[in-house]
């Protein structure tokens, strides 16, 4: 049990004259300020930030942590969001002062190795995808779902169909950021039923399938861990009525290398790097959600794209397809002289969706991660993740049922209706008592097309030791006393909040036990 003592702000630990760094002087002359920002836009005098020596800042900032679960502290099973560990060269390397110090508006001249390796994951996504045109642009997954929409409807405009193609077809088991998307990008969604096996019923799609199609919208392998088994007829049918098919990518990491979306039907798809390949994951941010396309909706994509020049010419991604993951994980051999910049000549694209080129650190873990696994090392992560994930069910499916069968991809959806209906512990109760036992909870109540759902994603990660232990736990919480289970948990700061009343008001400065 912790010592009782209060939570301050650094605010309120500020005392003047304090402090824990000297800052060097600004490098940037203050003519370019001027020349760069409008006096408008420039403050009058600095913030008024804290003043706190560093003893305190350590203490303050440790402390907190110590409240709080993350990947290397703790096993997280967590459903639809592979929450895999993160490995720390790939930290090491993105931090680098020959990519973290530069500035987002030197000119391109004098950022040539980041252009090149930008250009390069460019590359590597696409052949992963078999789209071949990417932009890394997008600064989320789900606004990499609204950039992709974004795409379709500059499509749609061009060929003279905006006006005829404005519905969006989406699983009911699809994430809830892909109905989100279609609207705010223009479109009207209308949810498709799924059938009890977590595959698209393809009755209640053909009734909605018509010529006004503009997308269809389907994370495959979906969000119950199940490869949708009609997903090429399904794509077909989508391609002649003249729509495209929206490829959610959040699942990536169960197929890398085994399939790609581009070959079963995909017009369009996003990535989560952070799920996918590597990269820190939650607290809104920072974060990456490339997309990729069809070379026919290329020239539609964000603006600037990055390309690469040669002396015989320019090969850029417009011409896409030409680099291969498997074929080259090296730098161009070649004797020409390789000149990257950034295109801006695009009539046709949908303009900037996030600020300068998008979260580059992000994108480099990516991409650290990809050279390091190379091909075979890829598919080697999804086949672990697959394993992992159907040894997990196999030792839990006796006590918590598995409505959509014995076999699963990355994830499996389990279902506590039945222990809530015997001993009266919801799926909640369940989740809130692994925390006492120190396994951050899975996605619970999602998707809801599975009644008291426990969604479990234990990735490629973790051992085979801590799967056992994990289902052990799980066993033990499922035969301990109901009234136990209700009040949980027991050993962390905080218990049970009232989480709709905490969120409007947050109380920023607390007493913690």
């Amino acid at each position: 049990m912790r010592n009782t003592r209060d939570t301050q702000l650094l605010f309120d630990l500020s005392k003047p004259g304090r402090r824990a760094a000297r800052l060097p002087a600004c490098d940037v002359p203050e003519t370019a300020i001027e020349d760069l920002l409008p006096a408008s836009a420039v403050a009058a005098a600095p913030p008024a930030l804290p003043e706190v020596p560093e003893p305190q800042i350590i203490r303050h900032y440790l402390n907190l942590s110590t409240l709080n679960m993350s990947v290397d502290t703790h096993f997280y099973p967590l459903g639809s969001c592979t929450m895999k560990y993160n490995p720390k060269r790939n930290e090491r390397a993105a931090a680098m002062p020959g990519f973290a110090d530069l500035h987002p508006l030197q000119p391109a001249e004098t950022i040539q190795g980041m252009l090149h390796v930008l250009y390069e994951m460019q590359q590597y996504l696409s052949e992963i995808s078999g789209l071949p045109a990417c932009s890394l642009q997008p600064a989320a997954g789900a606004q990499g779902e609204y950039a992709a929409l974004l795409v379709a409807a500059a499509y749609f405009r061009d060929i003279g169909q905006a006006a005829q193609r404005r519905k969006v077809l989406a699983p009911d088991n699809a994430h809830g950021t892909n109905p989100a998307s279609a609207v705010m990008a223009g479109f009207n969604t209308i949810t498709v039923k799924t059938r009890s096996n977590g595959g698209v019923d393809m009755e209640d799609f053909y009734k909605k399938l018509d010529d006004n199609i503009a997308v269809f919208m389907i994370t495959n392998p979906n969000t119950v861990g199940i490869f949708e088994p009609n997903m090429r007829e399904i794509a077909d049918a989508v391609h002649a009525k003249g729509g495209l098919v929206y490829l959610d990518g959040a699942n990536m990491n169960a197929i890398l290398g085994v399939t790609r979306p581009g070959d079963f039907g995909a017009d369009m798809q996003h990535y989560n790097p952070h799920k996918t390949f590597s990269g820190p994951h939650g607290g809104g941010g920072p974060g990456a959600g490339p997309i990729c396309v069809t070379e026919v909706l290329a020239k539609y994509l964000p603006s600037p794209m990055v390309v690469k020049e040669e002396e015989s010419g320019v090969r850029d991604q417009e011409s896409a397809g030409t680099s291969s993951l498997g074929r080259d994980l090296t730098p161009d051999s070649r004797h020409l002289t390789p000149k990257y910049r950034l295109d801006y000549n695009r009539p046709h694209s949908i303009g900037r969706v996030r600020s300068f080129f998008g979260n580059v650190g992000v994108l480099l873990r990516a991409y650290c991660y990809i050279r390091t696994h190379g091909p075979d090392g890829l598919r080697r992560v999804s086949e672990n993740a697959v394993l992992n994930a159907n040894y997990l069910l196999s030792k839990v499916k006796h006590i918590l049922p598995v409505p959509q069968g014995d076999r699963c991809m990355h994830e499996f959806v389990a279902s506590g209706s039945k222990l809530k209906a015997e001993r009266g512990v919801a799926a909640m109760d369940l989740a809130k008592r692994l925390l006492d036992f120190g396994y951050h909870a899975p996605t619970v109540y999602f998707p809801l097309t599975v009644p008291e759902a426990i969604m479990v994603e234990p990735t490629e990660t973790e051992s085979k030791e801590t799967l056992d232990a994990f289902a052990e736990t799980l066993f033990r919480i499922t035969g301990e006393d109901p009234e136990l289970l209700h009040e949980a948990p027991h050993t962390t700061a905080i218990s049970r909040p009232d989480e709709v009343q905490a969120a409007r008001n947050p109380m920023l400065c607390c007493r913690v036990d």
